[in-house]
């Protein structure tokens, strides 16, 4: 039986791929190549998820001195961004990863951390939060029904887990659930255990396979070493907003996705031979309006990138100040504020861009062999976590009469 222990990565290489390097460029190369095929077919990128274990780029943030990648929060985020253009349904799946491991990170948990010992070895990680049901309003603690139950041989899990983002390529998954007596636990079980179930149900409109579907739990037997000590895997007890990461991940993802519509509109229009009776040019490379649409994409693209490098910017420092054990909630606060702004701009500007597309690209571009229908479903699906409604409307109240943010739900 795996355990948290036992585990080794499959053909992990010497040294994990780091930031900014030519390793890092090959390895999105290979896991751009083919996307638009594997979405249409409906075929889950098993292959590319096993390039990210061999190259332990799940290991990108954790220190050089422990044999990570050593990414600051901003190397990360520009990986994003990459990956973003790469393939926006492999970004998605990775963000609980990372937020897990970000999470053991800050809490100086070092090297010897057995699950970060994992992570270093080319290890990934799901998470199993969510449960079908309604919250109540601003609980951020919510009760499971996914429980921990003590039986002759020791413990065992069931319930149900929803929105299980990442959890089909993962090797572990961390596991929220309740205990007999009414409390909270984590435990963290291989992927692969008896009695885990994955239900790759998941049918939105976009980001399609990204493994956001249910996650059943019956009867999967628990060893002691499986549950999990210390800080909880993703809530950064350290920042006043611990949920500012994983909210620019979702947005810097969306920048990705506008980065490859500049592109792909840039590449249509330069391949275009029809063009309209009453265009003012004879070639389509010549239209000036044509010209005009695409440097408005490429415009939208580069203003994106430039606010969620921003705020990753100002995430950093907030980062660095809790890794130094001096955490800062005026620089915390500062990072949710710019990463709430990001999102309510990026929402909008990204969406009329990859509309904008078919503009540049004609009738051609509405053809399905194009695939370019994805890059708007996929962004209209990223920007419906957490309406930018919400985000404005909390950013008005913060400026008008300096009403803190919330310190959850995204935040």
């Amino acid at each position: 039986m795996t355990t948290l222990e036992t585990f080794d990565a499959p053909g992990a290489v010497a040294a994990p791929v780091a930031p900014r390097s030519a390793e890092l460029r090959s390895l999105l190369t290979r896991l751009a190549a083919g996307g638009p095929d594997r979405e249409h077919h409906a075929r889950p990128p098993w292959e590319q998820f096993a390039l990210i274990r061999q190259a332990r780029l799940g290991a990108l943030r954790l220190p050089a001195a422990w044999g990570g990648g050593g990414a600051s929060i901003r190397e990360l985020f520009e990986t994003v961004l990459d990956l973003g253009a790469a393939d926006p349904n492999i970004a998605q799946s990775l963000r609980n990863h990372f937020l897990i491991t970000e999470g053991r990170l800050r809490a100086a948990a070092g090297a010897e951390d057995p699950l970060l010992a994992k992570v270093l070895g080319g290890a990934l990680f799901g998470a199993s939060s969510s449960e079908p049901g309604t919250p109540n309003i601003g609980q951020r603690e919510q009760a499971h029904s996914t429980v921990v139950t003590p039986d002759a041989d020791g413990f065992r899990l069931d319930g149900t887990k929803v929105y299980s983002t990442g959890n089909l390529y993962a090797d572990f998954i961390v596991v929220s659930a309740g205990t007999a007596d009414g409390a909270n636990t984590q435990v963290v079980v291989p992927a692969d255990r008896d009695g885990v179930i994955h239900e790759d149900d998941w049918d939105g409109i976009g980001q399609r396979l990204t493994g956001s579907g249910t996650t059943r739990f019956a009867g999967v037997r628990l060893h002691p070493e499986d549950f999990l000590s210390g800080q909880d895997a993703w809530s950064d007890k350290g920042s006043a907003y611990p949920a500012t990461f994983p909210q620019l991940w979702l947005t810097t993802v969306i920048a990705g996705i506008l980065r490859q519509v500049a592109q792909d509109a840039a590449a249509l229009v330069r391949d275009r031979v029809r063009t309209f009776y009453h265009a003012p040019a004879e070639r389509p490379v010549d239209d000036p309006i044509l010209q005009e649409t695409v440097g408005y994409i490429a415009s939208a693209a580069y203003a994106a990138e430039a606010l969620v490098l921003d705020a990753a910017d100002t995430l950093d420092a907030s980062v660095a100040a809790i890794l130094a054990g001096d955490g800062n909630p005026d620089l915390d606060a500062a990072a949710a504020l710019k990463a709430a702004k990001a999102k309510v701009v990026i929402d909008e500007l990204a969406q009329r861009a990859a509309t904008a597309l078919f503009d540049a690209g004609g009738a051609t571009a509405a053809r399905r062999g194009g695939h370019f229908d994805r890059h708007w479903r996929n962004i209209r699906t990223l920007a419906s976590h957490n309406p930018r409604s919400y985000k404005a409307q909390r950013i008005g109240a913060h400026l008008i009469s300096g009403t803190p943010l919330p310190n959850g739900a995204y935040f």
